[in-house]
């Protein structure tokens, strides 16, 4: 199971390896497309990932993690490829849909090929490394564009291209983990898994919560901070170097584990989502590019130290045999939540980008009071106390 874990680090890597990740939003507006178009090409992705999820999980638990793994990551390269050729907003909404396929597929099942690979034993190290992979080859795409892409986009399209390539020949090396026993195939259907999900309120309260922190930090550092940026006035160099540090800071995901075991799990939900919060108050407050920047690097590393939390704990939630099934249904919810949000992210930043920072600052403040709920109602029902100190 080690060998596992050591390739999905690497696919991690690989995919990590957008090398048009600091320009992501310039490059689309260089081919025609509005930030609004941006975020509905999102929403349409999100929507159509909400549809395969539940199919996508009930096929992995089926034919198993490693045939989906390798479907999705050929996927995912061919998606590069579309990308890199794309023009308008049509041309961007059809990758948008292939990657929905990919992401609907991949949901739940990289975690769980994880989360089974660690025998129940440091799974949130594991993710959390997981996690660090991914940012490690975000660093080492970002330096190559600040010394070698700039303003030549193509080449950025192409060098992602490549690496995506190599993930997919990587994807082949991956053992299977799911159970094929007799017992296994008296495993729970559909129904009986999104009946245990959407009756679990507690669950439910923790998926809401989820899906707010996650998508405000993701529509902000991926897609608005370079709006701000350029509102400030950097130069697209400078928001390469910004990039950089920002994706070192993802690195200390592996330390994520260490720091929830220190600090508690109660005061690192509250720690991470005040900063949240605060850092969209501030960039909806300023046009500097000093606290712009401060205010983004702290996102990304609230955002880095909590996800791999979430995800364990997520896992922990899980019962059902049919683990990518259930995890699906949870990633349905969570994409439903993340349609609304993306949509009233792009209207707001088109009208005034300072009022989409504060909406992002108030579902910030609403995710900590539902897990502070789901804190308190949790007490006592995980393998370990959530409430310990």
């Amino acid at each position: 199971m080690k060998k596992n874990l050591y390739v999905m680090y690497a696919l991690a890597l690989l995919q990590g390896m957008v090398f048009y990740g600091p320009i992501a939003t310039l490059y689309r507006q260089a081919q025609g497309v509005t930030v609004f178009e941006i975020t509905v090409i999102e929403s349409i992705s999100l929507a159509l990932g909400i549809l395969l999820e539940i199919p996508w999980g009930m096929i992995a638990d089926k034919i198993g993690y490693r045939k989906t793994m390798i479907f999705c990551s050929s996927l995912y390269f061919i998606s590069k490829i579309v990308f890199w050729q794309a023009t308008g907003f049509g041309g961007f909404l059809t990758e948008r849909i292939m990657l929905s396929v990919v992401l609907a597929g991949y949901s739940g099942v990289d975690s769980s090929i994880i989360y089974l690979s660690c025998e129940g034993t440091d799974s949130q190290k594991a993710f959390g490394l997981y996690s660090s992979m991914s940012m490690a080859g975000l660093l080492i795409a970002a330096a190559v564009f600040s010394v070698f892409v700039g303003d030549n986009y193509w080449l950025a399209g192409l060098l992602t291209v490549i690496s995506y390539g190599l993930a997919m020949v990587l994807s082949f090396g991956l053992t299977e983990v799911r159970q094929t026993d007799a017992e296994e195939t008296e495993a729970e259907p559909f129904r009986e898994s999104f009946r245990q999900i959407f009756s679990n309120r507690t669950l439910l309260v923790f998926l809401v919560g989820v899906a707010l922190l996650s998508e405000a930090h993701q529509t902000i550092t991926v897609f608005l901070n370079q709006l701000q940026y350029e509102r400030c006035g950097l130069s697209n160099s400078v928001i390469g170097l910004v990039y950089i540090v920002a994706t070192l800071l993802g690195l200390l995901g592996a330390y994520s584990s260490a720091f929830t075991k220190r600090v508690g799990v109660r005061r690192s939900f509250a720690l991470f989502c005040v900063l949240e919060a605060v850092s969209c108050l501030i960039l909806g407050a300023t046009p500097f590019a000093l606290p712009s920047v401060i205010s983004v690097l702290l996102l990304r590393l609230s955002n880095t130290l909590f996800q791999p939390l979430l995800a364990d704990l997520q896992n922990r939630q899980i019962t059902s045999r049919n683990r990518a099934t259930a995890l699906s249904v949870c990633g349905m919810l969570v994409d439903g939540i993340a349609i609304g949000t993306n949509l009233v992210f792009g209207a707001l930043s088109d009208w005034n980008l300072s009022a989409a920072f504060y909406f992002g600052s108030s579902i910030c403040t609403v995710g900590l009071l539902l897990f502070l709920l789901w804190l308190k109602k949790s007490y006592g029902t995980l393998s370990y106390d959530p409430m310990e100190t």
